[in-house]
């Protein structure tokens, strides 16, 4: 399901001090309708640590991303199809932080994992898509957090409410590379 920008919603916080907006739900666009692109992938080895730009990395299913805080670490007894072992930004938002409230990331500040271009993120919650040779699972939205905003800066919750990327699993091990394709999965 997708959200109507133009519907009223509704606030509350959640964990970390996130602003959950509710809205009213729009049935989503149909599958297969996007071309998109990887064009950033960052790593931070610890948390709260800085991000590193990195040209390609490994995906491995069941633990994120080689070389990641979050790599191997998970909660026991999560759920496997509800685990987020990798973030994603759009390209798009990072520039709309900009235009619309003035607040500069650059790619690897958003501290999500790969930045994309030409990919509605918010769209893919519970599908399947492709990044380079791994494929992934849509599992929740990324909205901003506190604890964002106080390892970047002041304004970053505000600029990326409903545009704070996607949490996804790997759903099938592979190479993510700059440059590479994201595309449903087939």
């Amino acid at each position: 399901m997708s959200f109507a920008p133009n519907q009223p919603a509704a606030l509350d916080s959640g964990s970390h001090g996130a602003i959950i907006v509710r809205m009213a739900a729009n049935p989503s666009p149909p599958r297969g309708t996007f071309h998109g692109e990887v064009v950033g992938i960052f790593i931070a080895s610890q948390e709260g640590g800085p991000t590193k730009g990195l040209n390609h990395v490994r995906a491995i299913s069941g633990e994120g991303l080689e070389g990641d805080r979050y790599f191997s670490s998970r909660e026991p007894d999560s759920d496997p199809s509800k685990r987020s072992e990798i973030t994603l930004i759009e390209a798009e938002a990072l520039e709309a932080a900009e235009r619309d409230y003035d607040v500069k990331f650059e790619p690897g500040d958003s501290r999500r994992n790969l930045v994309t271009r030409a990919v509605a993120l918010n769209h893919l919650v519970g599908r399947t898509f492709r990044a380079g040779d791994a494929v992934l699972e849509g599992v929740k939205l990324c909205e901003p957090c506190q604890y964002l905003e106080g390892l970047t800066r002041p304004g970053a919750r505000k600029a990326f409410i409903h545009r704070g990327g996607l949490r996804a699993r790997i759903v099938r091990s592979g190479a993510i590379r700059v440059g590479d394709s994201v595309l449903p999965d087939a």
